[in-house]
């Protein structure tokens, strides 16, 4: 396997059992922001690590409601707006600069692999692209996706006794069932008849599979912003694609004895937070690296006093499918379905190969944002997504040589290099 390859699949086995084992206004806003290099969260933000994003939301002030939303396959999902079968949407109906007046055009933000809607509110209100959005008079809508924190629930199933059928899904489920749900909920809402959507890694993968599975889907969106977009994974730099070749023998030994789920958040992810990774702690640095390692190397946009606030957070948890979909990208070269081997594939698909997906069927207006140094989104694979999408309509290269997969999300400089240009773009379109 060699050291390397070993040395990670090590990680990601120990990874997922201690998881599961430790369980318990445009304008106003920019000219109120300091878009010079920002040294640091504030004390408030540090203190965030162990509150939920509504509990988060609230405490600066902007009005948050939680809304479940029913997927066609039974998850139920949560959405913050500020809204899920069961996943769960969390909503920012308004901001600091406009009231609760209606007509307000809809936001759908979601986020990447292993994580949840406090991607975009923990760096803070003058940071944070949720709070950005609702201070510029949209109405914000943070998905999360199912299998996550916020998302684990089911009508019938139980994610810990009815594990292998509650698990059986990866991104594909999701962009076929979760996103078509989210969309008519937040639509059947506001009343509007499209809306904006907001993806990070994932949530553009996610985006990639509805409208090309679920065409009807495109005319729904006005615009799509993709953040760090990853369909092909084939040049993949990040150590992780040393374990794609060995991802069918990992899931089939989880599996094995009884791990479907991989990465849930729990209480060992928040003590390590609190204690390794705190800034004052002279091993502090060991936290950033392991980042470092997976998603480009990249310290001066790194804030060490928010890695105990990420960590209070995520990982947020997913099914170890979802994981080996990924990692079947890097092997094939292909953006297609689950490949389950050839004999179950004849039976899913009537065909001994997973089909791929057709990106012809996406016809949604995009927006691409990448960066030069992200490892699991790199260049060369953002660029045959690029070469891919029918409606393209910017093809943005985030001005930083540095910036990697996660300083789309934390990045001390996060607001000039990504927010303020996704947002004007957003607000002219």
């Amino acid at each position: 396997m060699g050291f390397v390859s070993f040395l990670v699949f090590a990680a990601a086995f120990f990874h997922v059992v201690l998881a599961n084992n430790n369980d318990a206004d445009l304008q106003k806003i920019f000219a109120s922001a300091d878009f010079g290099m920002i040294p640091s969260v504030g004390d408030e933000v540090r203190s965030d690590a162990n509150l939920t994003v509504p509990e988060i939301i609230a405490k600066y002030g902007y009005p948050i409601e939680t809304h479940s939303v029913f997927t066609e396959d039974g998850y139920i999902l949560q959405l913050h707006r500020r809204a899920t079968r069961f996943t769960k949407l969390h909503r920012i109906p308004y901001g600091r600069n406009c009231g609760p007046a209606p007509g307000k055009k809809p936001v759908f933000v979601q986020h990447g692999l292993l994580c949840d809607s406090s991607n975009f509110v923990i760096t803070g209100v003058n940071k944070g692209l949720a709070y950005l959005l609702a201070d510029s008079c949209y109405d914000v809508w943070l998905g999360n996706a199912r299998g996550n924190t916020y998302s684990r629930r089911h009508i019938t199933l139980s994610p810990d006794t009815d594990k292998e059928a509650f698990w059986d899904f990866s991104w594909n489920e999701m962009g076929i069932y979760d996103l078509p749900a989210n969309f008519d909920h937040i639509l059947a809402i506001t009343g509007a008849e499209k809306l904006y959507y907001i993806g990070h890694s994932m949530g553009t993968t996610m985006f990639f599979v509805c409208m090309t599975e679920r065409p009807e889907y495109n005319s729904k969106v006005a615009l799509m912003s993709a953040l760090a977009p990853v369909a092909f994974t084939q040049n993949m730099i990040s150590p992780l694609r040393f374990i794609a070749p060995f991802s069918t023998q990992i899931e089939w030994l989880l599996e094995m004895i009884g791990l479907h789920e991989f990465a849930a958040n729990s209480p060992f992810y928040d003590l390590i937070g609190a204690t390794l990774c705190n800034e004052t702690n002279p091993w502090h640095e060991i936290c950033t690296n392991v980042l470092f390692l997976l998603c480009g190397f990249d310290p001066e946009q790194m804030d060490p006093a928010l890695t105990p606030e990420i960590l209070g957070q995520l990982p947020a948890g997913t099914s170890v499918r979802t994981i080996v979909h990924y990692a079947q990208g890097v092997t094939s070269g292909q953006f297609q379905k689950y490949d389950f081997g050839e004999e179950k594939n004849l039976l899913v698909y009537g065909s001994p190969v997973p089909p791929v997906y057709d990106w012809t069927k996406m016809t949604a207006p995009v927006a691409l944002y990448w960066a030069q140094n992200d490892w699991l989104g790199v260049p060369d694979d953002t660029l045959r997504v690029m070469q891919n999408v029918v409606n393209l309509q910017r093809f943005w290269r985030i001005n930083f040589d540095k910036f990697n997969h996660l300083d789309f999300l934390f990045a001390l400089d996060l607001v000039p290099f990504v927010n303020r240009p996704v947002l004007e773009f957003l607000h002219g379109y």
